[in-house]
């Protein structure tokens, strides 16, 4: 059930920052299995068509109304960025019933089994689906891809969705690369919330970008990619073909300026061949 994974509070410990004059991150405390304190985070984008695109939907509280009012209350896309960061996906619809809902392969299914037994979960048709077999001739529409480059890492096993929003030069993505600990995501909860045991853990010191990354990159390169590296590989260079400086991801820290850097290091064998 949806309502284990999310904050009965959220209204009281989420953080709303203007990263960019035009994007605007929504986090909140989240701890994966109940135990591993990675928090979560939503993404609000302007476009410059004055159209606004949530990635990640979290709890639509009165806070992020009034937010969504101030950057003109014109959503026109929902996206989910992988097949685990949807739940809060029918909430936001409701209130934005002509949005455009996106994501990956296999979600729809996902969603329509769990529609019957989650309340918070419907079953809401998506106008755009990436598939691997067509994933680099897909688009979502002229007003969208005027601003969006994205990728889809189908050889990741959450099946991510990366986005890019040249405007700003804004990366934006789920699972695909964690920055722990979720200092901002946990900033308003007590100090107890933030403590973890020995295995959550040793899982955070493989999530951080501090120093070599040599835990993340481990993991990215023996775990995640194992099942096609070829396939990550070859998202992982188109990715970093795009412009960006800032870094938005769903679980850890937003890196703002240095984001490309942080990026080529985390990712150094995949671009470049493990050494």
């Amino acid at each position: 059930m949806s309502s284990k994974l999310i904050p009965t509070n959220p209204a009281d410990v989420m953080v709303i920052r203007d990263v960019t004059p035009n994007v605007v991150t929504l986090s909140v405390p989240f701890k994966r299995f109940g135990m591993i304190p990675i928090g979560g985070r939503g993404t609000i984008v302007k476009l410059t068509s004055g159209s606004l695109a949530v990635f990640s939907p979290v709890a639509l509280t009165p806070e992020v109304q009034a937010k969504v009012a101030s950057l003109g209350n014109n959503v026109k896309y929902l996206i989910a960025p992988d097949i685990e960061h949807h739940i809060f996906l029918t909430e936001w619809h409701n209130a934005w019933p002509e949005a455009k809902l996106i994501g990956p392969e296999g979600l729809p299914e996902k969603r329509a089994k769990q529609a019957s037994s989650d309340p918070k979960i419907g079953n809401e048709p998506f106008a755009v689906v990436f598939h691997a077999k067509d994933k680099l001739t897909t688009t979502v529409d002229v007003e969208f891809d005027a601003d969006f480059a994205y990728e889809y890492v189908d050889a990741h096993a959450n099946k991510e969705l990366v986005f890019y929003y040249k405007p700003d030069k804004v990366l934006i993505e789920a699972d695909l690369m964690f920055n722990l600990p979720a200092d901002e995501q946990y900033s308003k909860c007590p100090e107890s919330d933030k403590k973890a045991g020995f295995p959550a853990s040793l899982f955070l010191s493989m999530q951080s970008t501090n120093g070599d990354a040599k835990g993340m990159k481990r993991f990215l390169w023996y775990v995640l990619s194992k099942g096609d590296r070829k396939g990550f590989n070859d998202s992982i260079a188109r990715i970093d073909a795009w412009d960006f400086e800032t870094l938005v991801p769903c679980h850890g820290e937003t890196i703002v300026g240095n984001a490309k850097e942080t990026w080529a290091k985390v990712f150094e064998w995949h671009l470049h061949g493990k050494k």
